[in-house]
């Protein structure tokens, strides 16, 4: 055993006494600032419920078609859609995948920023980069118990739950896209007399769209890994139904509700990837690598 050398005890009791403290001076105006949060996963959920399902199945099947223009990913895409439907699991679907747009949308609006600022600063990458590993890190559930505390059970300490995880590959990617930009087109814009929005604006963020993409991506996939996870704390969905199976060792549930999940996953993995595939042959990456 090792020894006991500092007694960590006050250390503890101080932590927990200072949420304490914040929930209650603070869980009210904590509450306020997420409202906007919470009206935004709520609207995006009860208009995918309330869309017809052949509806939201056209308009899928529709953007992969744009993404590829091939029918195998279409093919792919309304095969998946079909299944969630068959299985019973399409309004748990949606719920899910209202909370991954709200959260994908969130991360992008406080994600791209961040990493514009850091591509433009070498002190604030280093100050934002150990903040970025211990988000990435730190198990979701030891961020999940202040949320809970402040907001208590529902769908907003898992929207922010979701968000806390998904956004660090956003902020890495995008800037390391900024900052790949080849420094000859930079050199080039700057001699058009061009300022540093026009280069950020008109060079730089549209040659790194493809690595932002490849963010968007990934920031889509975690937010996905996260449902079961969330819906221990309220959030429904998907992830209820695999929880559920857990709790009532029914694997029919858990297993379909788990391949709902990977159907989900494909759907938007796939998409994204070839829009990010198409990005890169219209500005000629794609011959390049």
């Amino acid at each position: 055993m090792f020894p006991d050398i500092i007694d960590t005890r006050p250390l503890r009791r101080a932590v927990d006494d200072g949420l304490n403290w914040v929930v209650r001076h603070w869980g009210g105006a904590f509450e306020a600032a997420a409202h906007p949060l919470l009206m935004l996963l709520k609207s995006i959920e009860n208009l995918l419920i309330a869309t017809p399902w052949w509806f939201i199945t056209a308009i899928l099947v529709g953007i992969a078609w744009l993404a590829t223009r091939s029918w195998k990913l279409p093919a792919v895409v309304f095969v998946a859609l079909i299944f969630l439907g068959v299985m019973d699991l399409w309004d748990d679907a949606m719920t899910t995948m209202a909370l991954m747009i709200a959260a994908t949308l969130t991360a992008i609006v406080l994600s791209i920023p961040v990493g514009v600022w850091m591509s433009r600063s070498l002190n604030v990458r280093k100050a934002i980069t150990p903040i970025l590993d211990l988000m990435q890190t730190l198990p979701s559930f030891v961020y999940l118990i202040p949320t809970v505390m402040i907001f208590g059970p529902g769908k907003i300490p898992a929207l922010i739950a979701t968000i806390v995880y998904a956004s660090p590959p956003l902020v890495r990617l995008t800037d390391l896209g900024l900052r790949s930009v080849d420094p000859a087109v930079m050199e080039a814009s700057r001699a058009f007399g061009t300022n540093p929005r026009q280069r950020l604006l008109g060079v730089q963020i549209p040659l790194a769209l493809p690595t932002i993409l490849a963010g968007v991506n990934q920031t889509t996939m975690m937010a996905l890994s996260m449902v079961v996870i969330a819906s221990m704390i309220g959030a429904g969905g998907l992830g209820y139904q695999v929880l559920q199976g857990i709790g009532r060792l029914e694997v029919s549930r858990g297993l379909f509700a788990g391949l709902g999940i990977v159907a989900l996953a494909i759907i938007f993995d796939r998409v994204t990837q070839s829009f990010g595939k198409q990005l890169q042959a219209r500005i000629g990456l794609a011959e390049a690598r």
